[in-house]
């Protein structure tokens, strides 16, 4: 029989065990949690005045255990920390947080918030719809290039047309852009800013129809599709490398079969008698 392999005893064999367990990064996970409560909490002058105290040790508490947990996985990983983005952004997340928050330094404060996006990669389905994200940024480019020109278009098109009469909305390149975001947006477009053109311009609705269906219901839209498609990409190969891994603990498990009925044949007594 094939023995299962012993546990790394040594010092870091343990540490490494103890950071990479499941209870481990549980534990994380509800710290950041406390921790993104507690700093929001921080903002209201009812709770400040009546906890403020607690807060503040709890906050400290919270950056003790980051820090900790950070000089662990440097102290396991060593150079290999580096090389995993997620280990670099909790890295830096948790350096801005230790860097004193006065002087010119005070906007450090506000960006303590910044720790409850160590969730992203503490969880792993957040860091699956990040890693969809991130994929798809490329076609998102090519997407927003076009987004873009149809901007530059209608926002030309809208200076030389309504410029003239709304000179607020569309007195420039820029300002008929902003505006036609707004539009895009579908905030308040309708009362907001068509009728009140259309009163100058009854025949506007053929500009700003078209617009909005070419914008918000279809370029839009063609970004979520890319994100479902990026999404729908990333869980197939997840699930050809679980499957590819399952394969070859198979294959492995098989060939130690073999190996194992071989020294059993061969450990066999053979019988050498001459058949009468």
């Amino acid at each position: 029989m094939s023995e299962t392999p012993k546990p790394d005893r040594s010092p870091i064999g343990r540490l490494t065990a103890l950071v990479e367990h499941r209870r481990f990064s549980h534990f994380i996970s509800a710290v950041i949690a406390v921790n993104a409560v507690t700093l929001g909490l921080e903002t209201s002058p009812f709770w400040m005045e009546r906890a403020g105290g607690l807060l503040l040790a709890i906050d400290r508490v919270a950056l003790s255990i980051f820090t900790i947990e950070i000089a662990l996985k440097l102290l396991v990983y060593r150079r290999r920390f580096f090389r995993d983005p997620w280990n670099v952004f909790d890295f830096v997340i948790v350096a801005i947080a230790l860097v004193p928050a006065s002087g010119p330094f005070s906007v450090l404060r506000a960006l303590r918030i910044l720790r409850a996006l160590r969730l992203l990669s503490v969880v792993p389905q957040m860091r699956f719809v990040v890693g969809a994200l991130l994929s798809s940024i490329p076609g998102m480019g090519s997407i927003a290039a076009v987004l873009a020109l149809v901007f530059y278009i209608a926002a030309v098109m809208a200076t030389k047309l309504f410029g003239a009469s709304h000179p607020h909305w569309f007195g420039g390149v820029g300002e008929s852009m902003y505006t036609l975001f707004q539009v895009m947006t579908l905030e308040s477009w309708s009362m907001g800013i068509v009728r009140p053109v259309m009163e100058a311009h009854p025949w506007a609705w053929a500009f700003f129809v078209p617009f909005i269906i070419v914008t918000s219901f279809a370029v839009l839209n063609l970004f979520i599709a890319l994100i479902v498609n990026s999404l729908q990409t990333l869980h197939e190969k997840e699930a050809e490398g679980r499957k590819a891994s399952e394969d070859a603990d198979l294959a492995g498990e098989i060939k130690a079969l073999r190996a194992e009925l071989a020294a059993v044949r061969a450990a066999m007594p053979r019988d050498r008698t001459p058949a009468p």
